[in-house]
């Protein structure tokens, strides 16, 4: 097997003076699995009958991503007798002179330090160790008192704010650390042609730290939706499935989708807003408009979030099949921009509302951590000339249409064209700002609504006179 520089420092790491190890960086890069080997074979090389931890978000994932591809590879096999003992979580290695046990851990949430209290190990290997909360992680590290004892560190990257990132990644010398950054080009097992799929699977945010293994803030719109992804024709054979975001003051929305091989199309809809229309709605009224949606079609299975208990008993009593929805947001919105980008998700546009929703979702630039925030109040006045594609038009003029307007993307800092929907009023008797700009053009809008500038985006109120506004038309 071809092995590149930076793995074959994976491998030197345990004969350096060194305490710690952070290999960080791109997807499918080759950290894990070499990091696996070196940390088993440190391990039965300077210990035992000692106990060491592997960690991951949870059990399955760290047996799933580690455990198992470790026994099965052959080195690992022709070098040591390996016993996986699934019920108690432990992995025994041996060979002929040395025994070591490594336990296996989950740190899904902040009580999950529990699990892993009162052990004594002589070093821990935490995988995707961006995803476990810090006292999980720290409680860990004290674990390891047995004198020589290493930590091992591996994640792809997230938000520059990340307690890891600002504690650990930034400050290696201050932990007695080194750490390696990986790029997919230092996994010498992919071809050009694997490394170039990558590439082209992830947008925005998700392409930043997966594919350049950057440290980034999210930012901007969470989807690249545009006309590519709408459709006028309906499939015409396929499995039926209807999924459905749970609500009752907030929006409830139910998706009919039509799966053909690997495409997903959302072909009919139902959308309710209770708080737009201040009347809640009961389980069994939405159970008719789900019934309803359903008609003429035979519906392999309904998804609905699982904490919707009382309104899948309803489902259930009307004869549908449940299954319970996957609620990890992130991991979801990570693989819905795949998804979408690839042309694997297809929206009719009779389903307005589920369009207008993409358009509503952006990452909160402000918060320390990934947030996703729904802004459905673009506070300009009805007399604010917007650029379509066919020219200026009033935005009064845009309520209940859809068409094309001019955009901008920030990354590659130029213009490009997106469909608008959902143009609407959102509120009356507000105080305006008037803003001229240096071409005379003029912008009326509320404070706190938000202006692209050179330095990223501003609420109004906050603008000055030396604030320079990126106007894309010029």
């Amino acid at each position: 097997m071809p092995i590149s520089r930076k793995q074959k420092q994976i491998m030197a790491f345990p004969f350096t003076s060194y305490d710690a190890l952070i290999c960080d960086g791109a997807i499918r890069s080759g950290k894990t699995v070499y990091m696996m080997l070196s940390f088993v074979d440190d391990a039965m090389r300077r210990y035992n009958n000692q106990r060491f931890g592997i960690c991951g978000k949870t059990v399955d994932s760290t047996v799933k991503n580690l455990i198992m591809p470790y026994i099965g590879l052959t080195y690992a096999k022709d070098k040591y007798r390996i016993q996986w003992k699934r019920t108690d979580k432990i992995l025994v290695v041996s060979d002929g002179r040395h025994e070591n046990i490594f336990e296996v851990f989950g740190g899904k949430d902040e009580s999950s330090f529990s699990l892993i209290q009162g052990r004594t190990l002589a070093g821990v290997l935490l995988d995707e160790v961006a995803l476990q909360p810090r006292s999980f992680v720290e409680q860990a590290c004290a674990r390891c008192s047995v004198d020589g004892s290493k930590l091992w560190f591996n994640c792809n990257p997230a938000s520059p704010q990340h307690w890891f990132y600002k504690e650990w990644v930034c400050q290696p010398k201050k932990h007695n650390a080194i750490r390696l950054h990986f790029l997919l080009e230092d996994n010498p097992s992919l071809s050009q042609r694997i490394i170039d799929r990558y590439k082209s699977m992830y947008t925005g945010v998700f392409y930043n730290r997966y594919i350049l293994g950057e440290w980034c803030v999210a930012e901007g719109l969470v989807y690249d939706f545009c006309e590519d992804n709408i459709v006028d024709e309906i499939p015409k054979n396929g499995e039926y499935y209807i999924s459905i975001d749970y609500g009752t003051m907030n929006p409830f929305s139910a998706g009919l989708w039509c799966i053909l091989g690997d495409k997903a199309t959302r072909i009919k809809e139902y959308y309710y807003n209770g708080r737009e229309k201040a009347v809640q709605r009961t389980d069994e009224d939405y159970c008719d408009a789900v019934e309803e949606l359903a008609k003429g079609y035979n519906i392999r299975q309904v998804i609905v979030d699982p904490s919707a208990a009382s309104f899948i008993a309803a489902l259930r009593k009307r004869g549908f099949t449940i299954r319970k929805a996957n609620n990890d947001v992130l991991d979801g919105i990570r693989r819905t921009a795949v998804y979408l980008k690839n042309g694997n998700i297809k929206i009719h546009r009779s389903c307005v509302d589920s369009i207008a929703e993409f358009g509503l979702y952006r990452w909160d630039d402000k918060a320390t951590q990934d947030t996703v925030v729904k802004e459905n109040d673009h506070c300009l006045t009805g007399d604010t000339v917007v650029n379509t594609v066919f020219g200026g038009r009033k935005i009064k003029d845009l309520v209940g249409k859809l068409g094309f307007v001019w955009s901008y993307k920030e990354k590659r800092k130029k213009k490009c064209i997106r469909p608008f929907f959902g143009v609407k009023k959102t509120r009356k008797n507000q105080p305006i700002l008037k803003i001229t700009l240096e071409n005379g053009k003029v912008v009326k809008c509320t404070p706190e609504h938000r202006i692209l500038t050179d330095n990223g985006w501003i609420e109004a109120k906050y603008l000055t006179q030396s604030s320079r506004i990126i106007d894309i038309m010029d």
